[in-house]
């Protein structure tokens, strides 16, 4: 699975996971996945609940990055664990 990068608004609201398409053909475009998700309970406790996915070209998706970094949004480690089926 390709690497993800989070940010979190200043709330600890809301969260968006930046994520490369392992499926990008090479000399094609490349997109990433930015996906939006809410907090559910408290912050570790749960992964967020996602409610939405785009797919952008990775220039775009730096763009978004920038953009919300500087709006105030933080970036994050992954601090919630998958449970074990």
């Amino acid at each position: 699975m390709a690497k993800s990068y989070w940010l979190i608004n200043l709330n600890r609201s809301e969260v968006k996971r930046f994520m490369k398409n392992d499926k990008s053909v090479d000399g094609v475009f490349e997109y990433m996945f930015i996906d939006t998700g809410k907090i559910v309970g408290g912050l570790g406790n749960k992964p967020p609940l996602i409610t939405n996915t785009v797919s952008v070209e990775i220039d775009l998706a730096r763009e978004i990055y920038e953009r919300l970094l500087s709006q105030g949004w933080r970036k994050l480690e992954k601090v919630w664990t998958q449970k074990k089926s």
